[in-house]
């Protein structure tokens, strides 16, 4: 068996595995315990398959580890990380208080803080509470962010708030307290919540934004290490075929809204199926005038194709966030019934 003698040639994984060894079982025991099982799987192959390594290169190995684990450059905190720590030495209630905290908008005060929330999020939050409430909020915000909030509220809801805001003159301190408590238990509170996205939704999201030829690479090699992995991110994936599941109505909010030049270039290259699903829900002069323009165009390169397909997905998901259309999967457990 040749013994390893050239520090250089060792891989990140085999500096990892030489690092633990000499660890010791005990305190690789524990590195493990915060590892997920690929990572563990890796480790242990390359463990497995190491040989011997010279104490020369452990030693330089061990100088190179400590000298980086002094150094600030190498230190990489994550929400997960700091969550993990604040743990060992705080209540797990207190804990979560805080996560929301840093997972919520950025900003020093509520007020702060809401000037940073999506004013579709806020005004969706806002009309359901008492127009009072709604108005003090509204005095407290940058005025260019209480506009667009104020503009997207029912019209009605809307007059009353300003009604309201007309009349106020100073807001008792008690009031207000009493604002900020609903806005940090009620909506900052789901808000950080609902930003805490799971690993896998993440990476479906990457992978619908990746070419076609690439995440299908990508996924290949991740279905020979994590099979499961790759399954769920499958299922998360929101590709183009997936919009035949949209219903008419859906079908018909999607062409709307979507951009006149790309449409006919993402059908060019759709199924024909797909194609009639299109032109059945639109005029028949609109679909004629479509079927022209697609005619028209001659070859197109597959990456046009893949890029409009990929801004008619993003449209409609915007839309599904929007509330203005359903997305379903095709499972017989999301089908509508009427």
């Amino acid at each position: 068996m040749r013994i390893r003698e050239d520090y250089r040639a060792l891989s990140g994984a085999e500096k990892a595995a030489v690092l633990l060894l000499a660890l010791g079982e005990e305190q690789t025991a524990r590195v493990f315990e915060h590892m997920d099982d690929d990572e563990i799987m890796e480790i242990s192959q390359t463990m497995a398959n190491l040989g011997k390594v010279s104490a020369n290169v452990v030693e330089r190995l061990l100088v190179d580890f400590s000298e980086n684990i002094s150094s600030t450059n190498t230190l990489i905190g994550t929400l997960d990380s700091t969550e993990r720590l604040l743990e060992k030495a705080l209540g797990k209630e207190r804990v979560n208080n805080i996560m929301e905290e840093i997972r919520g908008p950025a900003g020093r005060t509520m007020w702060e803080k809401l000037g940073n929330v999506n004013e579709e999020i806020l005004a969706n939050f806002l009309q359901k509470e008492y127009p009072q409430t709604v108005a003090v909020v509204m005095t407290k915000i940058n005025p260019e962010h209480a506009a667009r909030v104020l503009s997207i509220l029912p019209e009605g809801f809307a007059m009353e708030v300003i009604m309201r805001m007309l009349r106020i003159e100073t807001v008792q301190k008690e009031i207000l307290e009493d604002v900020e408590k609903i806005l940090r238990t009620e909506f900052m509170s789901n808000l950080a919540r609902t930003n805490r996205r799971d690993s896998h939704e993440l990476m479906a999201d990457i992978f619908n934004n990746l070419e076609r030829n690439i995440g299908n690479k990508f996924m290949e090699a991740l279905e020979e290490r994590s099979q499961d992995s790759a399954e769920k991110i499958r299922n998360l994936m929101f590709t183009f075929e997936d919009l035949q599941n949209l219903d008419p109505s859906g079908i018909q909010t999607l062409i709307r809204s979507a951009d006149k030049e790309k449409l006919p270039i993402a059908l060019k290259g759709a199924t024909e199926e797909m194609q009639d699903l299109f032109f059945s829900n639109m005029s028949e002069r609109a679909a004629k005038i479509m079927r022209e323009d697609m005619a028209a165009m001659g070859p197109v390169r597959l990456k046009d194709v893949e890029e409009a397909q990929s801004s008619l997905v993003t449209t409609a998901k915007d839309l599904a966030d929007k509330g203005e259309i359903t997305i379903a999967s095709g499972d017989a457990e999301d089908e509508l019934i009427y």
